[in-house]
Formats: C-alpha cells, sequence, structure tokens
C-alpha cells in the first residue's frame, strides 16, 4: 500500500474542501478547511523531495488549468491530474508534466457510461496514462457514482463486472468517498474492503484519513492492494498529522 499525497485546486489556489458542499456555482454551501498561501509548486516540490508518485492534482471547477500547470512543472512525471479533462485537452497536461490524466464527467452522459467517449478517448491517450474517477456516494446500500464534482448521481454502481469492464480502459482508478471528503471524521470501511474484492487493477482511496491508524486500517482491510491519498488532516494542509509521519509510514512499506 502507498501514500499518494494530492494537491486539490479551486479558484486557482491550493485548497482543502469539504467534497459534499461543492457546487456547479461556488455558492455558499462551500465549506473550506484550509487555503495555502504557498503556491501549487510548493506542494508539489515537498512530493518530488520525498519521492512520493503517483499522487493528483484535482481541478475542482474552472479557473485552474494554469495551477494544474504550475504543480506538474515542479514534480515531472510524478503526479497524475483530472477535472475537466477529454480528448481535446488530455495532451496539453501530458506535456506539462502528468504522468497520467484523471477522467470522469466527460465519460458520462444521462447518467450513464457512453463507452464510445472511452474508446474516443484511448485513441487520445494511452491506457497506461489514463486513471478513472469513479468517486461515489452511498445511496441505499450501494455505491454509486457521482460526476461534477459529486454533485450528480449516475446510474452506475460500483461493480465486479463494472470495474472488470474498465479496468480495459485504464491503467488505475481513483475513488474519493463523497460523504466523508474533507470531513476528517474517518474512513469509509466498507467502501475500501469493495474496492479491494472488486479492483482488478491499482486503486486509491480518498475520503475522511484522520490518522495513521486510518492507514493502518485502509492497509489492513485493502489486503495492501488499495493506496490511499490523506489531505486535511495533513499539518502541510492546516491538520494535525504529521506530513513527516506519514511519508515514514509509506517508507516503512514501500523500502
Amino acid at each position: 500500500m502507498r501514500f499518494r499525497p494530492c494537491i486539490d485546486l479551486h479558484g486557482g489556489k491550493v485548497k482543502q474542501i469539504v467534497g459534499g458542499t461543492l457546487s456547479d456555482d461556488g455558492g455558499s454551501s462551500l465549506v473550506t478547511n484550509f487555503e495555502a498561501e504557498e503556491p501549487p509548486a510548493y506542494f508539489a516540490g515537498l512530493y518530488k523531495n520525498e519521492d512520493l508518485r503517483g499522487g493528483h492534482v484535482i481541478m475542482l471547477g474552472p479557473g485552474n488549468d494554469g495551477a494544474a500547470v504550475e504543480a506538474l512543472g515542479a514534480w515531472p512525471g510524478g503526479m497524475h491530474v483530472g477535472g475537466g479533462i477529454n480528448p481535446g485537452n488530455a495532451q496539453k497536461f501530458l506535456d506539462a508534466g502528468a504522468s497520467h490524466v484523471i477522467v470522469t464527467s466527460y465519460v458520462f452522459s444521462g447518467g450513464m457510461i457512453k463507452w464510445e467517449r472511452l474508446d474516443e478517448l484511448l485513441s487520445a491517450v494511452k491506457k497506461n496514462r489514463l486513471v478513472l474517477d469513479l468517486s461515489c456516494r452511498l445511496v441505499d446500500g450501494d455505491y454509486v457514482v457521482a460526476t461534477d464534482r459529486w454533485q450528480k448521481l449516475t446510474k452506475e454502481k460500483l461493480s465486479p463486472p463494472l470495474f472488470n469492464r474498465l479496468s480495459g480502459y485504464c491503467d488505475e482508478f481513483l475513488v474519493h468517498a463523497a460523504d466523508v471528503e474533507g470531513l476528517k471524521g474517518g474512513v469509509d470501511a466498507k467502501l475500501v474492503s469493495l474496492l479491494a474484492d472488486i479492483s482488478p487493477i491499482t486503486c486509491t482511496y480518498a475520503g475522511g484519513v484522520r490518522g495513521l491508524g486510518d492507514m493502518d486500517l485502509i492497509d489492513r482491510l485493502g489486503g495492501g492492494r488499495v493506496d490511499a491519498t490523506v489531505g486535511s488532516s495533513l499539518d502541510i494542509f492546516g491538520g494535525t498529522l504529521p506530513f513527516a509521519d506519514v511519508v515514514r509510514w509509506h517508507r516503512a512499506r514501500n523500502s
């Protein structure tokens, strides 16, 4: 299991936001845990110095392209990038230094996966440089894929057939537990276990990590097959969990 660092961008700045409060109009419901004074490149540099690969830069809404390119340039080949990625702009971010592009909303329309759009993506981005974001919400006992900053529920439920078919299109999956994202209230253990059971390829879980105990829990429930992101809880983002401790935890398992 690996620690995957993150840089979340909103309005061109590095922020940590409670995922469920994002909206298309950026309205008054938005809850921000942290806004950095440092530029995106500062955080990418931290990750580069520790050789933490495979983290993600997420553009939460418009106005973040420049900030994302800045972060990618500071750690070339070290991070993924997502948020509004499509066949028309994917190469721009790969050329800027992204190792992978992360796609979600583009492949959904009317709440369903549009397989022809996945084929389109593969004509623009090689499979080994594509990550599919299957971030979700719990609805009536099922985990349902949510798109557009996790505001729109689709008709797609996380299941073995879905993961098996989609794994033919991408190198990894990224799954935010949108209901607990940014709350620092603990991980969704049921979702972690599900991902370990149904994902045939590398999968990264994000949402709710409070401390190293939660990292241990993900490691155990995920059987070492599910990686994890930590955001708002880190001291570099205004939290109390030392970034240095998480790095040490990561190195102890990936020496």
